[in-house]
């Protein structure tokens, strides 16, 4: 499995980003879970937003109402769309796959490279 991320880079405070994930060798017939963890410098890791197999989401209540979590089977890739971006969402951010929720919120299996993401 392999998940490469792209989109990311520098923006204004309030601005917009998309992310996007190109996932390979995973079959999106079978049950899974992806989503986006992120790191800031001294920080945890968070996890951001995730979507399953049945198109449930999950957001943390940080990014609530401010990022849209999607997937596009078609072309296997996955997709944040983040506004209204503020300082404390810079960070590195990751796409992160599994085959439950509650294995990915735990600790995914699949990770991408990262993306830097920068508000300021």
């Amino acid at each position: 499995v392999q998940l490469v991320e792209s989109g990311g880079g520098s923006v204004q405070i309030g601005g917009s980003l998309r992310l996007s994930c190109l996932v390979s060798g995973y079959t999106y017939s079978s049950n899974y879970c992806v989503g986006w963890f992120r790191r800031a410098s001294g920080k945890e890791r968070e996890g951001v937003a995730a979507i399953g197999s049945d198109g449930s989401t999950a957001y943390a209540d940080s990014v609530k109402g401010r990022f849209t979590i999607s997937k596009d089977n078609a072309k296997n890739t996955l997709y944040l769309q983040m506004h209204s971006l503020k300082p404390e969402d810079t960070a590195m951010y990751y796409c992160a796959a599994d085959s439950t929720f509650v294995r990915w919120y735990r600790g995914p299996g699949y990770w991408g490279q990262g993306t830097q993401v920068t508000v300021s």
